[in-house]
């Protein structure tokens, strides 16, 4: 009855809101059409439709509002006025009782809030639809952030993600567009987002990768977490003393070097993405603050950890390439870039596809290099791939979300930042790893422990795979060998050379130290 009763609920606020019409050209049912003809006469919809669906949202709560936090990032599937106004989402929640927050904290640690903390401030400091914050100070006297997930929430999610789930089903069979739009794998990218913010312990963990991933970079500031007092409804970190990025004339009169910090904003994200392929993916003006203080002035600090988002190896090698490629014009590689990742169908034309992204690349080279956007180019591409039935992949879009992030923060703060280059060193640094002889010793280090155990057995499973009457999984395991020992065989090739090289090159060395040489 609960269910019916909200299902009721989110089907007048559609059509209030006039969501149906964002969708109401592509169902080809026609009696659906004229009923919901019917049922909405009379219905002012002079605002925009993104806008009607920012509010219709807002209107339905929390965990509707977490879901076009996410949509909106999905800028590979939505119009870009939609998105752009989905982005405007925030989580604007009132706070839960003073009272309720104190019981929590009692519930997660099984003994009283006095005999953990010397002062806890009953007023939260934030409030959003997953937790809100608290200030306190530790009995050993440090200042401490306490997170505190909001009571009840594992089954308000599921509920309304059950709801989510049949609605997406509708939207795949009704709309002629449900299967490009992927309704259902939305949702399903949605529940993995919400039930990995549910768990505090795992938001903590994030926090502790970046900071240990930033540590030698001295920008930015991640707080340290009290493991001890970690659970997965309640968690405490260092408290951070900052001033918000979005306060740009505070920070200027406290002496801040504004367009340094744009710079500096840019280094952190890419040091994030090339170097160590986990970066911080919520970045709006919310989650940053800069340090005002002595040690640590000009510093970014960073907050709220429950979205990052990791790249492979493959993933940062086809970004890398890509950018490349664009910034020479060179459209063909970028084309084969996409056909060589298999997110296109092997069968596509290089030359269409090549032409595609032509027309949706070359326009911005009309104007100044530094005034070009890296995310939008990213989505661009995300975009024509779309036609050439590629699967773009979450991580992906999650990265040219935050890219988009990162480059609106960064002309905010200074409308000369020259993005691409402060990019190009990271990219020809990633670059020069993966293919040069640095790139050839870390993964000679990398690969040492695989051969050593492998090496010593090739022989013997070759021997077998080779053995008469032996047959079924026989040639693709052979393959399999024979592929490998042609791998082990360049890779000894290589380290004979640098062997060879080495000693070469001392034996050099010492002709010329020789004494009357």
């Amino acid at each position: 009855m609960r269910h019916i009763a909200r299902l009721l609920v989110i089907v007048f606020t559609v059509l209030r809101f006039g969501l149906d019409e964002l969708a109401l050209s592509g169902f080809r049912q026609r009696w659906v059409r004229l009923l919901v003809r019917l049922m909405t006469l009379g219905r002012n919809l002079d605002a925009p439709p993104g806008r009607r669906l920012r509010e219709a949202l807002e209107r339905l709560g929390p965990i509707f509002v977490k879901f076009g936090q996410v949509l909106s990032t999905r800028r590979d599937l939505l119009p870009p006025e939609v998105a752009d106004e989905l982005a405007k989402l925030q989580d604007n929640v009132p706070p839960f009782p003073a009272a309720v927050a104190r019981a929590l904290v009692e519930k997660a640690y099984g003994r009283s809030i006095e005999t953990v903390f010397a002062s806890f401030e009953a007023e939260p400091v934030a409030s959003a639809s997953i937790a809100q914050v608290h200030f306190a100070v530790l009995k050993d006297g440090r200042e401490v952030a306490v997170k505190v997930l909001r009571p009840g929430m594992l089954a308000v999610i599921d509920d309304d993600l059950s709801l989510l789930r049949t609605l997406a089903r509708w939207v795949e069979r009704l709309s002629a567009d449900g299967k490009r739009l992927k309704p259902r794998e939305v949702v399903a990218e949605f529940d993995n987002y919400l039930h990995d913010e549910l768990d505090l312990v795992r938001e903590a963990a994030n926090a502790a990768q970046l900071r240990r991933n930033m540590s030698g970079l001295n920008l930015i500031m991640v707080p340290e977490m009290v493991w001890d007092l970690c659970t997965q409804s309640v968690i405490v970190m260092e408290r951070m003393k900052g001033v918000p990025i979005s306060q740009t004339q505070r920070l200027r009169d406290a002496g801040v070097d504004i367009p340094k910090l744009a710079r500096d904003g840019v280094t952190i994200f890419f040091t994030q993405v090339f170097r160590d392929g986990f970066f911080h993916a919520d970045m709006h003006p919310g989650n940053i603050q800069v340090s005002l203080a002595p040690g640590t002035f000009g510093r970014y600090i960073a907050l709220d950890f429950g979205i990052v988002g990791t790249l492979t190896e493959f993933d940062k090698e086809y970004l890398a390439q890509n950018f490349i490629a664009f910034f020479r014009r060179d459209y063909k590689r970028v084309a084969e870039l996409h056909v060589e990742s298999g997110w296109v169908p092997p069968n596509t034309r290089i030359d269409e596809l090549e032409g595609a992204i032509r027309a949706v690349c070359e326009p911005h080279f009309d104007r100044p290099l530094k005034d070009i956007s890296l995310g939008q180019v990213l989505l661009r591409l995300f975009q024509t791939s779309r036609r050439f039935n590629v699967e773009i992949q979450p991580q992906l879009v999650l990265l040219q979300k935050t890219l988009l992030n990162v480059e609106g923060l960064g002309r905010q703060l200074d409308p000369e930042l020259d993005l691409w280059n402060t990019a190009k060193p990271f990219l020809e640094r990633w670059m020069n790893e993966q293919v040069g002889w640095r790139g050839l010793v870390e993964r000679l280090k990398k690969e040492a422990p695989h051969y050593a155990q492998l090496l010593p057995e090739l022989p013997r499973l070759v021997h077998q795979a080779l053995q008469p009457g032996r047959s079924g999984l026989e040639p693709q395991l052979l393959q399999a060998l024979l592929a490998e020992q042609r791998r082990t065989n360049r890779l000894l090739r290589s380290v004979l050379w640098v062997g060879v090289g080495f000693v070469l090159g001392l034996v050099t060395t010492m002709i010329l130290l020789r004494p009357g040489y």
